[in-house]
C-alpha cells in the first residue's frame, strides 16, 4: 500500500521514510489532487446558505493526501534531489499550479466566502474565525477570483507556465552550481584554509572520484566565505569568477532567458490581476503595502551603506599598499585584506574562532541551550527515528514539563543533491482542527570533513544555524486552530523577524562562554577577544549592508517593470538598477546576481527579498526590548512565545508586535546595529 495513503503510525506521525519509494509520489500526488478538488466540489454543491461550519471549516480540512506527500516531496527535492526528483517534479510543476488554480478560482467557492466576508461582522465568531475569512477573501481576489472567464484561462496560462520555468530556473542553478566547483590540484593553492577546511575539500573530491585533488563547493551567495583566508589571489579570483558565472555561460544551465521569461510573464499577470506591476500585486498582501514604502525604506539606507562601503574601501587600499600589492582592490580581494584591516584594527581574526565553534558544541550547548533557558524546551535525540537522509539527526522537543512539543530535524552538511543555502520547512505543523503534531527541519550546508575530524563552523555559519534554527521556533511554538494559520504562514516580510531574533543569542554572553570552547582544550573563548568582536560589530557593515540592498532593490527592479516594458539584456538591466541607487561599486558584487538569485527566481521571495531588511527594523527593536528587560529570562521568552511566536499567522503581525512591545517598532536601533546614522 502506498505509505503516503494513510497517517503515520510513528511518532508525531513522521513520515515512514523507510518504506517510501520513488513509485509511490506520483499516485500520491494525483489521488490527493483528485481527492481536494471532490471536497471543494462537494462545499460548492451544498444547497444551504454559506456558513462558516460548512464552507470554511470542510475548506480548512481539505486535502490531506495531497499535504502528507507535498510536504515529504518538496523536502527531499531540495535536500536530497535526483534524477527521478528533478523530472518529477518539472512534470508536477503545471498540475500543481493548475489545481491551486481550480480552488481559487472556482466561481462557487469565492462566492459563498464572499457572501461570509460580507455578513463577517453579523456572524458570532471568534477572533481567528474573523481572520480566517478575511484572509481566504483578500488571497482569493488578489489570486483572480473575480476575473471573468476569459481572463481566468489567461491566467492559468501564465501561472502554468510560470510553474515551469521557475522550477526549470532551480534546477538550472544547481547544476550549474557543482559544475563549477572549484577543482584543485595542489594542496598548496589552498594555503590560508584551516586543516579542517582542506579536509573537506579533499572529501569534497573524493566523493566526485578526484581522489588527490581538491573541490571547493560554491555557496549561494556571491561571496565565498573562503575568500577570506585564501592567500593565492589567483585562486581567489577564480572562486569569484565561478560564482559569478552562474547560469550566464550558454548552453542548457543558462538562466538568462528564464529571467527575462519569468519577469515579463510576472508584469503581463500582474496587469490582468489589475496591477502596475508584479511588486505592487504582492505587497499589497504583505505588510509593507507598497511598493513605494518599500523603495522608500531601502533608498533611505542605499546611500549611507554606500558611503561606508567607499570608506571601507580605502582601508583595505591602504592595506593593501602598506603590503607592497602593486595592485587595485577587486571584489575578490574585499574579505582577505578585510581580514587583514580586522586583525590590526581590532585584533579579532575570524578564522582562529573555529576552534571554538565545534558543531556538536554549538548546537547542544549553544542553540538548545539558549532555547532551554527561554521557553523551557528540550531536545532530545532519537537515532531510532529514520529521515530522509542517514545524515539528517532527529529530535524530540518536551516542554519543562514533560509535554510534547514537536519533532525538530537537522541535515547540516552539503552534497551535490542538495540546494544551496540553509532554509527551514515543515513536515507536519499543528492545527487544533485537524489534530497534526508538529515536525520542523532545518537544512544547512556545511562542508562535511573527512572520518574523524571535528565539523568546525565559521563565525557566519554559527550566525545562520541561529537564524534557521529562530524560523523552527518558530514553527514548533505556533498554537493555532486552523491549517491556514500553521507553524510560519505568516506574512512574508514578517516571516524573517523571529528567526533574526534567535541570532542575537549567538553573543549572548550567558549562551556564548557556555558553547564556545575550544575543541581540544575545552577552554572557553578568551574574554578580550570575546569583548573585541563586540566593539568590531559594526566593521565592513558597509559592505555587508551594501551587498545585501543591492539584491534587495535589483529584486524590486525586476518586478516593478510594466507589462508593455520590454527588458532583453540582463546584464545591462542588472547594471543600469545597481547604477540608479549607487550600488554599482565593482568591488562589492551584489549577494546575488539575477542568473542565481533563487530567492526571487524560485525561492518564493519574488518582490519580496525586501523582507531581511524589514523584518530586522522588528528584530532590532525587539534586541533592545529584550536587553532593557534583563534578557535571557523564561519570563521574557515567555512573553515573545506567547505573543508573537505562539500566535502563528492567526493575527495581523503587527498587531502581535505592538501587542508584545507595546508600540510599534522603532527604526533607530536598526540604524544604530549597521552604521547608518
Amino acid at each position: 500500500m502506498n505509505p503516503f495513503a494513510s497517517i503515520s503510525t510513528l511518532p508525531f506521525e513522521l513520515p515512514p521514510f523507510a518504506l517510501i519509494a520513488e513509485e509511490h509520489y506520483r499516485p500520491a500526488f494525483l489521488d490527493g489532487m483528485s481527492e481536494q478538488l471532490a471536497e471543494i466540489a462537494a462545499i460548492c454543491a451544498s444547497a444551504d446558505a454559506p456558513t462558516f461550519d460548512n464552507t470554511m471549516v470542510p475548506l480548512e480540512r481539505s486535502g490531506p493526501l495531497l499535504t502528507r506527500v507535498a510536504e515529504v516531496f518538496f523536502n527531499r527535492s531540495s535536500s536530497d534531489s535526483s534524477d527521478f526528483t528533478n523530472a518529477l517534479e518539472e512534470e508536477l510543476a503545471p498540475l500543481l499550479a493548475a489545481h491551486a488554480d481550480a480552488i481559487r478560482l472556482d466561481p462557487g467557492l469565492f462566492t459563498r466566502i464572499a457572501a461570509l466576508q460580507e455578513q463577517r461582522d453579523r456572524l458570532d465568531l471568534e477572533p481567528e474565525e474573523r481572520y480566517l475569512i478575511e484572509r481566504y477573501f483578500t488571497e482569493f481576489t488578489l489570486a483572480g477570483a473575480g476575473l471573468d472567464d476569459d481572463d481566468k484561462a489567461r491566467l492559468r496560462d501564465y501561472n502554468k507556465r510560470l510553474s515551469t520555468v521557475t522550477t526549470r530556473f532551480e534546477k538550472n542553478l544547481l547544476a550549474d552550481t557543482n559544475d563549477l566547483a572549484l577543482v584543485l590540484d595542489d594542496v598548496s593553492e589552498l594555503d590560508g584554509l584551516t586543516p579542517g577546511q582542506i579536509s573537506a575539500a579533499a572529501e569534497a573530491a573524493h566523493e566526485r572520484g578526484l581522489t588527490g585533488r581538491y573541490v571547493i563547493t560554491l555557496v549561494l551567495p556571491t561571496s565565498h566565505p573562503y575568500l577570506a583566508q585564501l592567500t593565492n589571489r589567483g585562486v581567489r579570483e577564480r572562486l569569484l569568477a565561478a560564482s559569478r558565472s552562474r547560469g550566464i555561460r550558454g548552453g542548457q544551465f543558462d538562466n538568462r532567458a528564464l529571467v527575462l521569461e519569468i519577469s515579463r510573464l510576472r508584469a503581463e499577470r500582474a496587469r490582468l490581476l489589475g496591477f502596475d506591476s508584479h511588486a505592487a500585486g504582492v505587497t499589497a498582501d504583505q505588510t509593507a503595502k507598497t511598493p513605494e514604502a518599500v523603495a522608500d525604506m531601502l533608498g533611505r539606507l542605499a546611500p549611507a551603506a554606500a558611503r561606508n562601503a567607499r570608506a571601507e574601501q580605502a582601508d583595505l587600499q591602504a592595506q593593501i599598499d602598506a603590503d607592497g600589492g602593486a595592485f587595485e582592490l577587486a571584489a575578490w580581494d574585499w574579505a582577505f585584506y578585510t581580514e587583514r584591516v580586522r586583525r590590526a584594527r581590532y585584533d579579532v581574526d575570524t578564522a582562529a574562532m573555529r576552534p571554538y565553534f565545534e558543531f556538536e558544541r554549538v548546537l547542544q550547548d549553544g542553540v538548545f541551550y539558549a532555547a532551554n533557558r527561554l521557553y523551557g524546551v528540550t531536545f532530545t535525540e532519537q537515532p531510532d527515528l529514520v529521515a530522509w537522509h542517514p545524515g539528517a539527526r532527529v529530535f524530540e522537543v518536551t516542554e519543562a514539563d514533560g509535554s510534547p512539543v514537536g519533532l525538530y530535524i537537522i541535515d547540516v552538511y552539503t552534497r551535490d543533491s542538495k540546494r544551496g543555502g540553509a532554509w527551514m520547512n515543515a513536515l507536519g505543523s499543528q492545527s487544533t482542527l485537524i489534530g497534526t503534531p508538529t515536525i520542523v527541519c532545518n537544512n544547512l550546508n556545511v562542508p562535511r570533513p573527512a572520518t574523524g575530524e571535528p565539523t568546525l563552523l565559521s563565525f557566519d555559519e554559527v550566525v545562520t544555524l541561529f537564524h534557521e534554527f529562530g524560523h523552527a521556533l518558530h514553527g514548533l511554538f505556533a498554537r493555532v486552530t486552523y491549517p491556514k494559520f500553521a507553524g510560519t504562514n505568516v506574512y512574508r516580510d514578517f516571516v524573517e523577524f523571529p528567526s533574526q531574533v534567535n541570532e542575537m543569542w549567538m553573543l549572548w554572553p550567558d549562551v556564548l562562554t557556555n558553547y564556545a570552547r575550544h575543541h581540544e582544550t575545552g577552554e572557553p573563548m578568551p574574554q578580550d577577544l570575546i569583548d573585541r568582536i563586540h566593539a568590531s560589530s559594526t566593521f565592513n557593515e558597509g559592505f555587508f549592508t551594501s551587498e545585501y540592498l543591492a539584491a534587495a532593490l535589483l529584486d524590486q527592479a525586476w518586478h516593478r517593470i510594466g507589462a508593455d516594458d520590454r527588458v532583453t539584456d540582463v546584464a545591462a538591466f542588472e547594471a543600469s538598477a545597481l547604477a540608479a541607487v549607487g550600488l554599482d561599486n565593482p568591488a562589492v558584487p551584489t549577494r546575488y546576481s539575477s542568473t542565481y538569485f533563487a530567492h526571487t527566481f524560485a525561492g518564493g521571495y519574488d518582490a519580496g527579498y525586501y523582507s531581511y531588511i524589514w523584518s530586522e527594523v522588528l528584530d532590532a527593536d525587539t534586541g533592545e526590548w529584550f536587553a532593557e528587560n534583563g534578557g535571557l529570562t523564561r519570563a521574557n521568552g515567555d512573553r515573545f512565545r506567547s505573543r508573537l511566536l505562539g500566535v502563528g499567522g492567526s493575527t495581523d503581525p503587527l498587531a502581535a508586535y505592538r501587542h508584545f512591545r507595546g508600540r510599534d517598532a522603532d527604526i533607530q536601533p536598526l540604524l544604530d546595529r549597521r552604521g547608518l546614522n
